[in-house]
């Protein structure tokens, strides 16, 4: 008797300058809603095993139903020593819906982009150099990085930010352009170029265990500890030094009374302090998604 076990893959930083920390606040409140960042994680498939050949026997034939397994996309299938499906009185059964536990959808309530998140305990092969430069295009040209920069070029309006951009729709244009810039330079410093340069791994992985001051703690020191692409650690210099560069190459194109080192400072300071904020978000999506919307996003 031939039985075929299938596996189901998973169906799954726009920096506009800011001066001040009650604005920085206010950028960490927008982008928590909206950012497209971090990160996500990509979807690997596995190669569908192959049939599995049951030995005739004497035996009378006894019908046994193949258990479904549903492995996350970064997981790798684990032999159970029987295709047979347990019994409903089983001593130690599956807790329903336990695969789901800790795995990373492709977007955050449909809309967030979440391409550089991995879930816990997973062992992911090191990104080329041309799937790092991928993985920044993928978050600063999805459809919802569009949105976050209008929101965000509109707030900077409001506050007249950088009063040489002037008012009204001329004005508007420049804020837009400006921090899809930001954006964009942001993103591929952090996510391509120097990971690219220092063989590091510019995905987020989480913890997925311990209390929540456990967690939010290791998603703040993911900000200084990265790993490296040979699955080492190494001190994060992508966001430290990626998100230092995007400042100071932003100096090219903004007015030349936003280019003192004060300002350059804080964008360089925002960044790194949102990237923490974006951490955390990841940290925690799984068990919001598993537990409040039941695996629905």
């Amino acid at each position: 008797m031939l039985g075929r076990t299938r596996f189901k893959r998973s169906p799954f930083k726009s920096v506009f300058p800011r001066q001040g920390l009650s604005f920085a606040l206010a950028t960490a409140a927008v982008t928590i809603l909206f950012w497209p960042g971090a990160a996500s994680a990509q979807s690997w498939s596995e190669d569908v095993p192959p049939p599995v050949v049951v030995p005739a026997t004497d035996a009378p034939m006894q019908t046994a139903s193949l258990l479904p397994l549903q492995l996350d996309s970064d997981q790798q299938p684990q032999s159970t020593g029987s295709t047979a499906s347990a019994p409903a009185n089983s001593p130690n059964p599956t807790p329903a819906g336990s695969t789901a536990e800790g795995r990373q959808s492709k977007r955050i309530l449909w809309i967030i982009p979440n391409y550089r998140a991995v879930s816990a305990e997973t062992q992911l092969p090191p990104l080329s150099v041309k799937e790092k430069f991928w993985l920044a295009t993928q978050d600063s040209f999805d459809y919802s990085s569009f949105i976050m920069v209008g929101i965000l070029a509109g707030i900077g309006q409001a506050r007249n930010s950088t009063p040489a951009f002037g008012q009204g729709a001329k004005g508007y244009g420049r804020y837009y352009w400006h921090s899809m810039a930001d954006l964009a330079v942001g993103n591929y410093m952090t996510e391509a170029i120097v990971p690219a340069l220092t063989r590091e791994d510019p995905r987020y992985y989480t913890l997925g265990r311990g209390g929540f001051l456990k967690r939010t703690g290791y998603a703040l020191s993911r900000l200084v500890v990265t790993r490296t692409d040979s699955g080492g650690r190494s001190f994060n210099f992508s966001e430290i030094v990626g998100n230092g560069a995007g400042a100071g190459i932003s100096n090219l194109y903004y007015p030349s009374s936003e280019r003192t080192w004060t300002k350059t400072g804080q964008k360089w300071a925002t960044q790194i302090a949102l990237d923490g904020v974006f951490n955390i978000a990841k940290e925690f999506w799984p068990d919001i998604n598993q537990h409040v919307f039941h695996g629905k996003y």
